[in-house]
């Protein structure tokens, strides 16, 4: 039973602080493992225990990472993004087959018509006004008992939706001995002890937050201080309240951060830090070495995905060389490169591919997905990533491409084909295609290419303005081309790679 969650915060120092927040006390460990008992004993009493699948949409800030870390240790966590529409909960959440779903006390928004529309009961987390993510649970007496024994390293801990190249979105499962082995893993890359100190500006309803900010420094004994979400006007008042050694974060965030350190000189020289760690989206060369320069600390960008539980690779710490424009040395699992088509290993340019304890036994109710993303090789079994890159002489990897056609928006991951599907359900669009348009600070930005049925009239702002109304945010396409035809390649099918640059738009956004 040492690859649990559980196992990661038993033998800490009952004193020490574990999760911190804005203006509040710290939690300690001693807290939060009294705190994960009470969670225990309210869910079973819900009717709610091992293998049940509960959704946990929360505002990000302590109470989403203690609700997390706490419902871990007795049911499978699924959260979900409290920014979706009703609709996209209503997918998700029955998709996800969840037994009950837990939101904030007094929250009566599309979550809530969603568990409600499927006959779900609603858990309610009624935060605490002691320590930073105290709460309590309040929930009907179920008429069933729940499976109360505590979860194993097999059983699913985390499971979380990634954008695939099918309209419908892939189920991860991660097990509790993905999620110690990944966490292990970050520390270890990281040299994480029981003095350092995570900021935390990302959203944890992403591995990026769950993992490398949350578990990584519970499993090192360290502390994490969560903020209510990415404020660039705040960060650094947070950070003098915080006093952390290291934040991670998306490069888009970076460059925020960067954009007002020079009014906040005093704040970096106040509090130092040990370094700054960057991933979920590709840092551009010159932003990690300002930020470097900034700081006067080491930049760390990692290569992560939700089906290796985030960590891959990451760039070491001093002595070793931080090289812009690399992600890095494999930093946990095995990382090789394969050729694209057969199953083999290869050297120079291929597809990125893993294999070790922190990646997912596989998606869920997907035998297709598995047979193209799983192979046997050399004794192993290996993950594609869908990334295609190659090593230099020092072992550090270099990403050269994408395989894939899912748009990476600043860290945040599209299906484009979701978006097609929103948008063709308009009732003047005839044919759809949803493409990745560089952009300089996001990475990629959501554009759509569409043909108007004949006769039929609609303007980009009155098509956007529809997929507005089903799509999250940052779902949106933010630029829509009305064509008379859609550019196709050579077998006659829609090309959504390169449509950008057939379509003259690179640089425009």
């Amino acid at each position: 039973m040492t690859e649990t969650l559980a196992a990661l915060i038993a033998g800490h120092d009952e004193g020490a602080p574990a999760v911190g927040a804005p203006g509040r006390d710290w939690l300690s460990y001693g807290g939060l493992r009294a705190l994960s008992a009470e969670v225990g004993a309210a869910l079973h009493g819900a009717g709610v225990g091992r293998g049940d699948r509960v959704a946990i949409v929360l505002p990000n800030g302590p109470e989403m990472a203690t609700a997390f870390v706490s419902v871990a240790q007795v049911a499978t966590t699924c959260p979900l993004n409290p920014a979706y529409k009703e609709d996209e909960f209503a997918f998700y959440i029955e998709d996800l087959k969840a037994k009950a779903v837990i939101l904030l006390e007094g929250d009566e928004g599309p979550a809530f018509a969603a568990a409600r529309g499927l006959g779900l009961p609603v858990i309610r987390l009624v935060p605490g006004e002691g320590p930073a993510g105290s709460f309590t649970l309040r929930a009907d007496a179920a008429a069933q008992a729940a499976d109360s024994s505590a979860p194993g390293p097999d059983d699913v801990a985390l499971i979380l939706h990634t954008s695939g190249t099918t309209s419908r979105p892939k189920i991860v499962p991660l097990l509790q001995s993905n999620l110690a082995a990944s966490a292990r893993n970050i520390g270890a890359s990281l040299a994480l002890g029981p003095a350092d100190r995570c900021l935390n500006v990302m959203p944890l309803f992403h591995i990026h937050g769950l993992i490398a900010a949350v578990s990584s420094s519970l499993a090192a004994g360290g502390s994490v201080w969560c903020a209510p979400g990415f404020d660039a006007m705040k960060f650094f008042g947070w950070m003098r309240e915080a006093r952390p050694s290291w934040y991670t974060a998306v490069p888009t965030m970076h460059q925020a951060i960067l954009a007002r350190a020079s009014r906040n000189a005093e704040t970096i020289a106040e509090v130092p830090l040990r370094f700054l760690r960057s991933s979920s989206a590709s840092l551009p060369g010159p932003v990690m070495e300002k930020l470097a320069e900034t700081f006067g600390a080491p930049v760390i960008e990692g290569y992560g995905m939700t089906e290796a539980t985030h960590q891959m690779a990451s760039n070491p710490l001093p002595p070793r060389a931080q090289k812009p424009g690399s992600v890095g040395v494999e930093a946990g699992p095995l990382v090789r490169v394969a050729h694209e088509i057969e199953n083999r290993l290869v050297e120079g340019v291929g597809e990125i591919v893993i294999s070790g304890p922190n990646v997912t036994p596989g998606y869920e109710g997907n035998p297709d997905a598995n047979a193209k993303s799983f192979f046997e090789a050399e004794g192993r079994r290996w993950f594609r990533t869908g990334d295609q890159g190659e090593f230099d002489a020092e072992g550090y990897l270099t990403l050269t491409g994408r395989l894939k056609e899912i748009i990476n928006r600043g860290g945040e991951k599209v299906s484009p084909l979701e978006v097609d599907g929103v948008l063709s359900a308009h009732p003047a669009i005839a044919q759809v295609v949803t493409f990745a348009l560089p952009h300089d600070k996001l990475g990629e930005e959501v554009a759509a290419a569409v043909v108007l049925r004949e006769g039929a009239e609609a303007d980009e702002a009155a098509i956007r303005a529809f997929a507005g109304e089903r799509l999250a945010a940052f779902k949106v396409p933010r630029k829509v081309v009305i064509l008379d035809e859609i550019p196709k390649g050579a077998t006659g099918k829609l090309q959504r790679i390169g449509l950008a640059e057939k379509l003259g738009l690179v640089g425009s956004a």
